[in-house]
């Protein structure tokens, strides 16, 4: 078969998709010497296989034949590729195709497949392998779907006709190049006459116009679409497109009332809402927030007005306290006006509106109001008892006038100090006044109606207290000033202050100066500062503990005040051996030794004579007893005469016989002295008091002092007899011209001129009892 006797077939085959032949001319080869012929070039020819979807199976869809086949079975058909097998099948002895499965265009649209020729006796192939491709056909079997739904949009309100509002698509998974299967039309199903859709590309627009948001917020438009072009037999979807028209400020405040009425108590506190006022407006969000104002007309500056911010009400509030006495109605206008103003809408006359209000101020019974937030008064402190100090008033701002009574409430400081008139409000002093105790007085006044009601109120009145010279100035502390015994003249031994409890306007000015005599202080001198201190100075450089422990230092202090008031201070100055640094290092028992008086060593002396006349009493009182013993003895006969060998001249009896005196037996007979307490025994038991008393020895300054002093008070003591006194004595002097302080020298004719001028020794006279004679006692 020649080309035009195949073409003929293709093309046939192309217009009947289940029947497909192709033939093909293939030499015949012999058992292996065949000689070919000449012949043109043959092999498959093949055009794609059509195959309608969903078609009922088995069929055949094509048949296969080489032109080598001559009918005998020799030939041997194969098929592969995809689907092969499973798919599709080819009978193999006569070449037809046969489908096995429904097909599914929008599963798989084609197929490729590979055909063969095969000699059954030889097992070759009689052909080349071909290429074929069967291709399923759709058919309409699939709907369509909206993609995105639900839709949502919105757009503004007040928009023109034509405004795109929101495209909805649709898809079809038929095959968009065959027929009609999926071309899609669009429609309004719901709606219109509001929006309208372009069929084609399913764009929503406006169709109506000027749609007011205030009138219709929201539109619900339902959408359907069909394939097949919109004819009959095809599928369809719908959809819903929900429309919302967005606020414009197309709208302007607009007042419920034209005139609003208020009423507020006339003792309503500043910040009192007073009332609300609200104009519409028919926008919402930021186009619909306003302020509001208040116009200058009567009284405006009463009151004051404010935008809440959630109700976008004007809130007007009193800006000032109210008195009905003085007036009772205030008229006012409150203007509201659009924050945003969009002139495309509206003209700016349109974004505001205008109402009046009218506020009736209510009476109320009000306590008594001071003429005075605050009363302060002056008095001096010397003011009499009965003096007028101040006066307050109160009033009752009512019509009906109540009259006013007066106390006073509470009072800081002194009580009852001052007293109120009742009727009039007049404070005086009720009691002497003392600055330096309170300088102020703060005191709470009470007024109180006396008619119809008990409405009372208070006011603070607060006094203050002048001051009056009436206090003497004094030292600011206890001074305990010394002076260093190497001190020179002119140097400051102690700075001294003073103080005064007066305050006088200009300050204090104090005044120092010594105590006024007739002589010059040889010792000291004040220098005084001019800053109300002073400076107590050395007038001379010869201070000594030995000649002076503590001088006395009269200070005088004047204030400046009218009169001027002065007082006098003693200072007692100490005499110190100072530390090379100038420091004092004496204290505790010395200081107060000093401050008495006295001296360290001079007390230490008092300690020991304590001691040693301790000692001698007891030693005093055994000799008495003994001696009576004695006298006893003698008076009743007991006793012989014994021979004295030192006799005692009384130089206050006169003798019978001229140039004679009586004699009276001073010591007794050497054979008795065992009986008297031996000299060494007294002194032992001295030293072990001394030593018992940790004291210095009697060559000490303060030793000798203290005896010195001790025989001065002795001596000038009248009224006791010197025979019945304990002596005491020790250490008269070095180099002593007497040798002793004793009116009888009785005792030297034992001591010798050495140790009578012994510095070492004691001696201890005692004056027993007259009527015996006396004896003395020396070691």
């Amino acid at each position: 078969m020649d080309l035009a006797g195949i073409l003929p077939v293709v093309i046939l085959a192309s217009v009947l998709p289940w029947c497909v032949l192709a033939e093909l001319e293939v030499g015949q080869m012999g058992g292996g010497s065949l000689h070919p012929r000449p012949r043109p070039k043959r092999g498959w020819i093949w055009s794609q296989i059509f195959v309608e979807e969903e078609d009922p199976t088995p069929r055949i869809i094509g048949k296969l034949k080489s032109n080598s086949d001559t009918g005998d079975l020799s030939i041997k058909y194969v098929l592969s590729g995809e689907g092969a097998g499973e798919l599709f099948q080819i009978d193999e002895y006569t070449g037809e195709i046969s489908v096995l499965k429904k097909l599914d265009r929008e599963e798989k649209a084609s197929y490729v497949l590979q055909a063969q020729a095969i000699d059954r006796r030889s097992n070759q192939p009689m052909e080349p392998e071909s290429e074929f491709i069967v291709k399923v056909q759709d058919i309409n079997d699939n709907a369509p779907v909206f993609l995105n739904k639900p839709y949502v949009s919105s757009i503004p309100e007040m928009s023109p006709v034509g405004t795109t509002v929101v495209q909805v698509t649709a898809t079809d998974e038929d095959d968009p190049m065959f027929g009609n299967n999926a071309k899609l039309i669009y429609s309004i199903q719901q709606g219109e006459p509001y929006f309208s859709v372009e069929p084609k590309t399913g764009m929503i627009v406006t169709s109506w116009p000027n749609m007011d948001r205030e009138a219709r917020e929201g539109y619900l438009v339902v959408v359907q679409v069909k394939d097949m072009m919109g004819l009959s037999g095809g599928y369809s979807a719908s959809t819903t497109v929900t429309i919302t028209l967005t606020d414009v400020n197309d709208n302007g405040p607009v007042f419920q009332h034209n005139l609003y009425m208020f009423q507020v108590s006339e003792s309503a506190p500043v910040g009192t809402t007073v009332g609300r006022v609200m104009a519409d407006d028919g926008d919402v969000g930021a186009n619909a927030r306003m302020n509001y104002s208040l116009k200058d007309l009567e009284e405006s500056s009463t009151f004051t007005i404010r935008t809440d911010p959630v109700t976008q009400e004007g809130i007007v509030l009193l800006a000032k306290p109210l008195d009905y006495e003085r007036k009772r109605r205030f008229a006012i206008s409150v203007d509201a006006v659009n924050d945003l103003i969009d002139t495309r809408y509206l003209s700016v006359n349109e974004f505001r509106d205008l109402t009046n209000v009218k506020i009736i101020v209510v009476d109320e019974d009000e306590a008594p109001v001071f003429r005075a937030p605050l009363y302060e008064w002056k008095v001096p402190e010397n003011a009499a008892v009965g003096t007028t100090v101040g006066a307050v008033s109160a009033r009752d701002v009512d019509e009906a006038g109540n009259p006013i009574r007066y106390s006073i409430a509470k009072s800081s400081g002194t009580k009852d100090v001052f007293r109120i008139d009742p009727n009039n409000g007049t404070v005086i002093v009720a009691k002497p006044l003392d600055r330096e105790t309170s300088d102020w007085h703060n005191l709470t006044v009470a007024a109180k109606e006396t008619r119809t009601s008990d409405l009372s109120s208070s006011v603070e009145v607060a006094v203050k207290v002048l001051d009056v010279n009436d206090n003497v100035p004094s030292l600011a502390a206890e001074y305990r000033p010394y002076i260093c015994e190497g001190t020179e003249a002119g140097e400051i031994i102690q700075l001294i202050s003073a103080t005064d409890p007066d305050d006088p306007d200009g300050g204090h000015h104090l005044y120092f100066s010594m105590a006024p005599d007739k002589h010059i202080n040889p010792n000291f001198t004040i220098r005084d500062n001019q800053d109300n201190t002073a400076g107590i100075l050395a007038r001379r450089s010869t201070f000594t503990r030995r000649d002076r422990a503590q001088y006395l230092l009269p200070v005088v202090v004047t204030d400046s005040g009218s009169p001027a008031l002065s007082s006098t201070s003693t200072l007692t100055v100490r005499v110190c051996a100072c530390q090379p640094a100038g420091h004092c290092a004496s204290g505790g028992v010395e200081a107060l030794v000093l401050s008495m008086g006295f001296g360290l060593q001079t007390l230490l002396g008092v300690l020991a004579g304590l001691v040693l006349l301790t000692v001698l009493s007891l030693l005093m009182f055994v000799v008495r007893k003994h001696r009576k013993r004695k006298h006893d003895k003698v008076m009743a006969g007991e006793m012989e005469t014994e021979e004295y060998s030192e006799k005692v001249f009384r130089y206050d009896e006169v003798s019978v016989v001229p140039g004679l005196t009586t004699q009276v037996p001073l010591r007794p007979h050497p054979r008795r002295r065992e009986r008297r307490l031996r000299r060494e025994e007294v002194a032992a038991s001295i030293r072990m008091s001394l030593r018992h008393s940790h004291l210095i020895g009697p060559g000490d300054e303060v030793f000798r002092q203290f005896i010195v002093e001790r025989l001065a008070e002795a001596d000038g003591d009248p009224h006791v007899p010197p025979f019945d006194r304990l002596r005491t004595y020790a250490f008269e002097g070095a180099g002593s011209v007497t040798g002793s302080l004793s009116s009888l020298e009785s005792g030297s004719a034992e001591r010798g001129p050495d140790q009578a001028c012994d510095p070492k020794s004691t001696f201890l006279r005692f004056a027993p009892w007259g009527g015996a004679g006396n004896e003395e006692t020396s070691f």
